[in-house]
């Protein structure tokens, strides 16, 4: 990585989490948690099934709402009432399980909610041609594939579904996407694809927050590393100055052995 591209992250987070906290009754999920990411970075956040990881990208993508703190989006704090309000400052989130119609087509997974109609005010009449040409270059232009557009999900394998995932989620002007364990229950070769299109996404200058159990993924395709455990932030890692037994280590402990206390709001 250039020192160009870090002096660029380091001045201008896209992505700022401060002081985030979040409790479900009894249970706090999250506890003053701290997060940023830079343009074209891509983050590993990792930690065990509790540490909070998914809840604390859940808020980022709108689906929870934070019992206090604050987000920023290129520097502007901004309210997320629910994902379309977290979709429209450009940040996506791809779920383990993919989030898919499977009786609808590649297509119409694709444009779900965004469909493209006619010009033409009494008749507005679905562009189906358009889309799914649209849906064409999209694979094309993130280096996937799928049998055809026009094939139902219910069809394609596993690999194939995360591909249309991917598409639907960066197809519209995202800035920021959150994958949740992508590379679970894919076979070497899907998981190769999954990691080719996540670098070309971090080329073309989207960051990706990678939620991941599988640590070489990150290695081999990550930035930084951030570890959580119980809903705190305990360490974050250049991906270039750490190693997985010490990620492990962190992940179990629950401690950073390089200090005695962790940073509430670890920078790009």
């Amino acid at each position: 990585m250039g020192a160009g591209f870090r002096d660029r992250r380091m001045s201008a987070p896209l992505i700022r989490m401060h002081d985030i906290s979040k409790a479900f009754g009894a249970v706090r999920a999250l506890s003053h948690v701290g997060l940023s990411i830079g343009e074209g970075e891509v983050l590993g956040l990792v930690g065990d099934n509790a540490a909070g990881k998914s809840t604390l990208m859940k808020i980022l993508a709108g689906a929870h709402q934070p019992d206090s703190g604050t987000i920023e989006v290129g520097g502007q704090a901004v309210v997320f009432h629910g994902p379309h309000d977290a979709r429209g400052a450009g940040i996506e989130m791809i779920y383990q399980d993919y989030a898919l119609v499977p009786a609808l087509t590649v297509t119409q997974n694709i444009f779900l909610g965004r469909e493209v109609l006619g010009a033409w005010p009494l008749l507005r009449v679905l562009q189906r041609r358009q889309m799914d040409e649209r849906a064409k270059a999209l694979f094309a232009a993130l280096g996937l594939r799928v049998p055809s557009v026009s094939s139902p999900v219910r069809e394609l394998s596993g690999g194939q579904q995360q591909a249309v995932a991917i598409a639907r989620a960066t197809g519209f002007d995202a800035k920021l996407v959150i994958m949740d364990e992508p590379t679970a229950n894919l076979g070497a070769p899907a998981i190769a694809k999954v990691r080719d299109t996540i670098t070309r996404l971090k080329l073309q200058g989207v960051a990706v927050i990678l939620i991941s159990h599988r640590l070489e993924d990150v290695f081999a395709v990550g930035d930084r590393f951030i570890v959580m455990k119980h809903g705190h932030v305990v360490a974050a890692r250049e991906v270039g100055d750490t190693h997985a037994d010490e990620i492990v280590q962190m992940i179990v402990t629950g401690a950073d052995p390089r200090r005695s206390a962790a940073p509430a709001d670890p920078k790009p």
